[in-house]
């Protein structure tokens, strides 16, 4: 089919037969809005006429610098000759004149990120015509200082506000607090001064030819593509920048022309919430630009039901329509111009993770969608959310009880959010970013030009604006949480400060919000970390489990943190660091004594001390996890960790040594003296351990070999406690990691000594446990022989951190903050392999590791136990190694067992292509 610029809303056939049939091509190809509209129109939905301006053109003028491609405005003025057709008007006729809007529309909604113009074709001579038309000169003047300040500020680039101060004197003038209230004369007014501003700031008059207008405007909206806020919105959202955006020429309706016509923003569900039923804002005789620029305050979509009930009845209709043909909650938008319904735009719904998580299992128990798809449309940043923290409830009564709950408005996004401050976009990202500090943007209400600043707060708190504001969609896109409409809060953004009542709150000052209860708060509250308790999500991660084949099991130090793994859904402990638990305050002294002794008998003494703790450790552990397998790794790190750094050994030596030489009394004397005996044999050692590389020194397995009594000791205590639990009817499986390994002999002897403690207390406990041996692969070696590394281990767990470390030879904590930035910012590395498994690199080590290991040993456990467990695109990568599990911390378990789901449905899909 030959290429077109240009399609009509009626055209949509063609347009899918351009791209072949495939829907998704055609959203590629017109658009979200443009292909909407479209369907809409062939559904029979009442959407004006108009046509789409496709990505391609888009793309295709901005590679020629700004140039129009070769007779795509030739098809926009024959485009809309056909509306003309259509709606018995003429574009620039003064009798009967034809006015349209300029509207954007990329594949992937952006709300307010490009730019719109309304009212196009107006001018001195089709004023008139509207005028003798409509009967209402008020109405049409209002129109025309709509387009000008419109036009000025998106295709000339003029700042807003030049024009808000015009409306705001007009207003003073006419001693009335809305512009809905202002009259014929003073929209005249205001459009003249609106022109003044226009030619001050571009040296030229306001266009008056309707087709010159069209076509700046359609360059302007090409142009949008590439703005600050749009690039900004994108790289936030993950939206490719090469897709380009379409452009919608659409007939104009009114919802300003009287007391029976209104316009409006709604979606077919609550998208905090995700409850069945409409939720959104509307305006009597109003257009729509008032609803979303928290102007004028809004009404709440039920009583538009009372206003304009016929209308109402359609509209519900149609939502319900809509909803069942998209199978999804819609973001909708619609206009009444006196009495006739017309919608103007549909797109799938942004929601919170609440409401996503909701309106999927609502949909798939309704039969609209299958369960399969209702996991996939829950995404593992949006299970994150649910584990984001809340502010504890103790603290909330204490603040409303002393009264330092602020205001109150609507809670569009939930969340608990605390920070300072910061009064414009600019200023919140500099705070954060430069200086870390948290922040909390504060604006009347938010535009466009404000998205980096909301990105990088903690939350927003805007003092007008309703449910479908920009800031509430932005917000709840993002997962921000965010309180609109705090009416109480008066903003002085000249002297950068809110009041409310008498009290003052500064930038810079400390608030706290709550967008789950839309509570503004002063100062800094308590938050806490929510228990998981959400029906909506339990069922939906039941599900998940359902299709995924990876385990996923958690990496617990401790009983309570595996008790909540449990809760969370964990299949097993992955990695018990038993080194956490020698930092404890009672154990530390014997770990050192254990370092620093040369004597058998005194290392002896202090591990027998350190036994009953360890002990008692996994004890609870294992009581925790019953039927469970819990994976505990021997000591890891070097024993220099244990000890005092020597530097800071070295200055208080040298304090103690002033004191003694000051010290006038004996008693006072002999203390210090004591102090200093201990402080130089804990340099003694500590000097003694220094290593140059010591993450590549004596650590894990060799450690073990080098001082086996260390190791054994921990293997007495995980099987003592094993034994002791199993007596009392819990089901235990421990398995005992063997630390760094690089060498199968180091496995061979390290397990030898090992086991040998195992079976001799199984056998001093009258009782025989299941148990399992194996290692961390966190050297290249390691993967490269796992082959015959599988002779001595019935499982190996990927530690990623190291593995990476080694794989790339960098270490980490200089690398992330350093090089590895700038490393990122120029492309070098697509991802932070510390963050996301380096496929090509790290993950063939992986690979290698288990192809070989599974071919001496087909039963091979094999699992991953790094941070990259967590990691939604890691899991992704296991699971395609096919790994036996991840192991994660307690928190991130939810996030895995849905991303380990979609990683196998995605997996099935592609194989059934």
């Amino acid at each position: 089919m030959t290429k077109k610029w240009v399609y009509l809303f009626n055209e949509v056939d063609q347009a899918e037969e351009y791209v072949g049939g495939d829907w998704e091509g055609v959203r590629a190809l017109l658009g979200g809005k443009g292909a909407n509209l479209a369907e809409m129109t062939r559904l029979g939905v009442p959407v004006p006429p108009g046509f789409t301006l496709t990505t391609e053109a888009c793309n295709a003028y901005l590679d020629a610098g700004a140039k129009f491609p070769e007779g795509m405005w030739e098809e926009e003025l024959a485009a809309l000759k056909e509306v003309e057709k259509a709606t018995g008007k003429k574009f620039g006729d003064p009798k009967n004149p034809l006015l349209v809007s300029c509207r954007s529309g990329a594949k992937f909604s952006m709300p307010g990120m490009m730019d719109t113009v309304l009212n196009i074709g107006l001018n001195e001579e089709t004023i008139k015509g509207m005028i003798k038309l409509t009967g209402d000169d008020r109405f049409v003047y209002d129109l025309y200082r709509r387009l000008v300040q419109m036009f000025g500020s998106v295709v000339m680039d003029i700042p807003d506000e030049p024009f808000e101060e015009v409306l705001t004197q007009a207003r003073e003038k006419a001693g009335v607090e809305s512009d809905s209230d202002l009259t014929a004369d003073d929209w005249k007014n205001v459009a003249e001064q609106f022109k003044k501003i226009f030619k001050k700031h571009t040296k030229q008059d306001f266009p008056t030819d309707p087709l010159k207008q069209l076509k700046l405007a359609t360059e302007a909206v090409f142009k949008s593509w590439n703005g600050k806020r749009a690039v900004d919105y994108r790289n936030a959202a993950g939206i490719r920048h090469d897709l380009g955006t379409a452009v919608n020429i659409c007939t104009m309706v009114f919802g300003n022309m009287g007391t029976d016509s209104a316009t409006g923003v709604a979606m077919t569900r609550n998208a905090s919430t995700g409850e069945k039923h409409i939720e959104g804002d509307y305006l009597m005789n109003a257009q729509g630009e008032d609803v979303v620029a928290g102007i004028r305050l809004t009404k709440d979509i039920q009583e538009l039901k009372q206003e304009l009930p016929e209308a109402y009845a359609e509209f519900e209709r149609i939502c319900e329509n809509l909803e069942t043909h998209y199978r999804d909650m819609q973001d909708v938008e619609f206009t009444i111009e006196r009495g006739k319904l017309w919608m103007l735009q549909t797109r799938d719904g942004k929601r919170t993770a609440q409401s996503a998580v909701r309106i999927a299992v609502d949909m798939a128990e309704g039969g609209l969608i299958s369960h399969e798809e209702a996991v996939l449309r829950v995404t593992p940043e949006q299970v994150d959310f649910f584990l984001h923290p809340q502010f504890e409830p103790q603290a909330k009564k204490n603040a409303k009880s002393s009264g330092t709950m602020l205001a109150t408005g609507l809670n569009v996004s939930p969340g608990a959010a605390v920070g300072v401050v910061a009064f414009d976009a600019d200023l919140a990202e500099k705070w954060s970013k430069d200086e870390g500090r948290q922040v909390i943007m504060v604006r009347p209400e938010t535009r466009p030009d404000d998205v980096h600043g909301m990105l990088a707060a903690e939350g927003i708190l805007t003092s007008r604006g309703g449910r479908t504001s920009h800031a509430a969609l932005v917000a709840r896109q993002f997962g921000k949480p965010a309180v609109v409409g705090a009416s109480a809060l008066e903003l002085d953004m000249k002297k950068r400060l809110m009041k409310v009542g008498d009290l003052v709150i500064k930038e810079g000052d400390w608030i706290s919000i709550d967008g789950t209860a839309g509570e503004v708060y002063q100062g800094q509250l308590e938050t806490m970390v929510p228990d998981i308790k959400d029906a909506w999500l339990l069922k939906l991660l039941t599900w998940a489990d359902e299709f995924r084949r990876l385990g996923v099991w958690a990496n617990a130090d401790y009983p309570r943190d595996a008790k909540r793994a449990r809760e969370y859904g964990a299949e097993g402990i992955g990695l018990c660091r038993t080194e956490h638990m020698f930092f404890e305050t009672e154990r530390l002294p014997h770990i050192q004594k254990m370092i620093m002794t040369d004597l058998a008998d005194e290392r002896a003494q202090a591990l027998e001390a350190l036994l009953p703790y360890q002990r008692e450790d996994f004890a609870g552990l294992f009581r925790a996890m019953d039927g469970l397998p819990v994976i505990i790794r021997l000591i890891d790190p070097p024993l220099h960790e244990f000890l005092p750094a020597p530097i800071d050994l070295m200055r208080e030596l040298t304090d103690l040594k002033l004191g003694l030489q000051k010290a006038a009394k004996a008693a006072e004397k002999e203390d210090l003296s004591k102090q200093i005996q201990s402080k130089e044999a804990l340099l003694h050692s500590a000097e003694s351990l220094h290593e140059a590389n010591p993450m590549l020194g004596l650590r894990g397995v060799r450690l073990g070999i080098h001082i086996p009594e260390l190791t054994t000791m921990q293997v007495r205590a995980i099987f003592e406690a094993a034994c002791i639990v199993a007596k009392e009817g819990v089901d235990v499986h421990p398995e005992v990691m063997i630390p760094l390994t690089s060498h199968a002999n180091e496995l061979k002897i390290q397990r030898e000594v090992l086991e040998a403690e195992a079976k001799k207390v199984m056998q001093e406990q009258g009782i025989e446990v299941n148990y399992k041996f194996g290692t961390m692969v966190e050297i290249p070696r390691a993967a490269l022989t796992a082959d015959q590394i599988a002779e001595y281990a019935e499982f190996i767990s990927f530690g990623t951190n190291d593995l990476t470390q080694t794989t790339f030879g960098i270490s980490r904590d200089d690398a992330e903050a350093g090089f590895l930035i700038e490393y990122l910012a120029k492309g070098i590395l697509p991802n932070n392999p510390f963050a996301t498994i380096d496929r090509d690199g790290v993950g063939q080590l992986m690979q290698i590791a288990v192809t070989k290991g599974r071919s001496k040993n087909p039963d091979l456990e094999c699992g991953i136990c790094g941070e990259h467990g967590g990691d939604p695109e890691s899991i992704l990568i296991c699971h395609e190694l096919g790994l036996t599990y991840v192991s994660c911390s307690p928190f991130r378990v939810p996030i895995a067992r849905l991303a380990a789901a979609h990683a196998a449905i995605q997996g099935s899909m592609t194989k059934d292509q």
